[in-house]
């Protein structure tokens, strides 16, 4: 893109830690995730292959987590949203790498592993984080609290 647009420049930093790329609208895939300035596309975030695959399933389940029920904040007031690459998923991304696989396929004392990881960078301080890592876990929400209180 040769002039970039300050929402383009502000997210540069975040786009670079997820490992992903900024693509112009016309190039920009259906799991591309567009950026729209008062209603027009200016960009498109192309993430991983392994990360877009995980930020595709956490959306689904927490579009159908929502849908099924309301669920009780989990994090401190005035935290930011765990939805997105740059919170909660860009940490599972990260996890899921070094332990070596997709998350919910791990044996119980790597899950246990990964909620230590996951706390250790402050995963827990977004909002609805614990209901994005279990189900990223495939665990519920009750053993993602029990895996942090056994450690603690």
């Amino acid at each position: 893109m040769p002039e970039q647009h300050p929402l383009v420049e502000a997210i540069t930093p975040l786009v670079e830690r997820l490992n992903a790329e900024v693509v112009a609208p016309g190039d920009a895939r259906a799991d591309d995730i567009p950026l729209v300035w008062e209603g027009k596309p200016v960009a498109a975030v192309r993430l991983p292959p392994a990360a877009a695959g995980e930020a595709r399933r956490a959306g689904e389940a927490r579009r159908a987590g929502e849908a099924r029920r309301p669920s009780a904040d989990s994090s401190p007031a005035g935290a930011s949203t765990a939805g997105g690459p740059g919170g909660v998923q860009g940490l599972l991304t990260e996890v899921a790498a070094e332990l070596g696989g997709p998350l919910d396929q791990l044996s119980r004392h790597d899950k246990q592993q990964a909620v230590l990881m996951l706390e250790a960078r402050g995963a827990f301080e977004f909002r609805k984080s614990a209901e994005i890592v279990a189900e990223a876990l495939g665990v519920t929400r009750f053993t993602v609290y029990n895996y942090l209180n056994r450690a603690r």
